[in-house]
């Protein structure tokens, strides 16, 4: 998508008239795919209606809709683009959030990818070429499999993402391998807490060093969290959240090392 086209599928988000095709079964809240129409422009998009959430215990403040436009807004102030556009507006059930779909491969035809996916399971001893083994666990079979997912740049920046917002669920399934080239990151309702929450599947890099390209942009991001940002997060989740968004960018250039899975759920389930 050139930036002509990026920019008119926002506006259609923001500004156009939405239609429900269809509600998507395998999410946990209620969400729907939808398309947006504004002047001879149709883009899809997911809604998430507010009134659809379940509530959580231990995410008590605000709504899941809020923390993804929080993380969101985290993703494009460090220049990575990994969540896709993510706004909230009036929609057909009320209040939302609105993201713009992602188009995968096989989405318009049976097309199968090459390969393993980005993240995957495989045979234990069968790890392979340029992925990294993340853990050893059983199927639903009983079989013995090894969790891996790729090790390429994009997934690495997103695991840096995952920790700056404090990302509670990034399962396999909410890695998703555009058509236009890029890798994104979706379904981040249950982030930007207070507490270390981080649950991921992508602990291929735990112990390593964070790269100085990338610690650049986490310090701008450190800047840009004393000004104009902090005041547009505080309008989806709390100060305390904002405060605790900071310390963890601060921790990660003071200590510019990838964390290891410390806990006693460190990754989500079901993994994908």
């Amino acid at each position: 998508m050139t930036g002509a086209d990026e920019a008119l599928a926002r506006d259609a988000l923001r500004c156009g008239e939405l239609t429900i095709l269809g509600r998507i079964r395998s999410a946990s809240n209620t969400t729907f795919l939808c398309e947006a129409a504004w002047s001879d422009r149709i883009v899809h998009c997911v809604y998430k209606p507010v009134a659809g959430e379940q509530p959580l215990w231990d995410f008590p403040d605000g709504t899941l809709a809020g923390r993804e436009v929080g993380s969101y807004l985290v993703s494009a102030a460090l220049g990575w683009n990994i969540v896709p556009h993510t706004i909230i507006r009036e929609g057909p059930a009320g209040p939302g959030m609105l993201q713009l779909w992602v188009d995968q491969p096989g989405d318009t035809d049976d097309t199968e990818p090459d390969g393993p996916d980005l993240v995957d399971i495989c045979p234990p001893g069968s790890v392979p070429p340029g992925y990294l083994s993340v853990l050893r666990a059983y199927d639903y079979a009983g079989n013995d499999v090894t969790l891996v997912h790729a090790d390429d740049p994009r997934l690495r920046r997103m695991a840096v993402f995952d920790v700056i917002v404090n990302n509670a669920d990034r399962k396999g399934g909410h890695i998703l391998a555009g058509v236009d080239g890029r890798v994104y990151g979706v379904d981040h309702g249950v982030s930007l807490h207070v507490q270390d929450k981080l649950r991921t599947v992508l602990w291929g890099w735990a112990g390593k060093p964070i790269d100085d390209e990338t610690l650049e942009s986490i310090a701008d991001l450190g800047e840009q969290l004393a000004g104009p940002l902090a005041e547009q997060l505080r309008e989806h989740i709390t100060p305390a959240e904002v405060a605790a968004l900071r310390r963890r960018v601060r921790t990660l250039l003071a200590e510019p090392v990838m964390p290891g899975p410390d806990r006693h759920r460190p990754i989500p389930w079901p993994a994908f």
